[in-house]
């Protein structure tokens, strides 16, 4: 195998609108392409970040929930990084997302938060500061 990064990740949500307003209108993803695919009854969104294509967000009739909570086997959650932890959780507080408090890894020293999704997704912010441990 000669993997070279990851090329996207697909979220199935339970209401298009609202998630399509979370990501694109309040977490800044640009829509790439967007179509509704009439024989499966559903919305096909492709989402870039700062020009990378990363998201795939999928609408579908009757879409079964999934446990979300961190210790559930499976994804465990989506982590994007971040230059400030306060300027950004200070964003999310402006447009209305409660994220948790800041806390600090033990190990890495590294400060991160978690906000949720439309349907619960846990996504953390993981602050990346040059000149700390990695």
């Amino acid at each position: 195998m000669n993997f070279k990064k990851i090329h996207h990740i697909a979220i199935i949500c339970s209401d298009y609108n609202l998630s399509k307003e979370f990501y694109v209108s309040k977490l800044g993803f640009k829509v790439i392409w967007e179509v509704y695919r009439e024989e499966r009854q559903s919305y096909k969104l492709d989402l870039s970040l700062n020009g990378e294509y990363v998201i795939e967000l999928f609408s579908f009739p009757d879409a079964p929930e999934r446990p979300s909570y961190p210790e559930a086997r499976g994804l465990r959650h989506l982590a994007f990084e971040v230059e400030c932890i306060e300027e950004s959780v200070a964003e999310l507080m402006d447009l209305g997302i409660e994220p948790e408090e800041i806390r600090i890894d033990p190990y890495t020293q590294k400060r991160f938060t978690f906000i949720e999704d439309p349907d619960g997704l846990p996504l953390e912010l993981y602050e990346d500061r040059k000149g700390f441990p990695a």
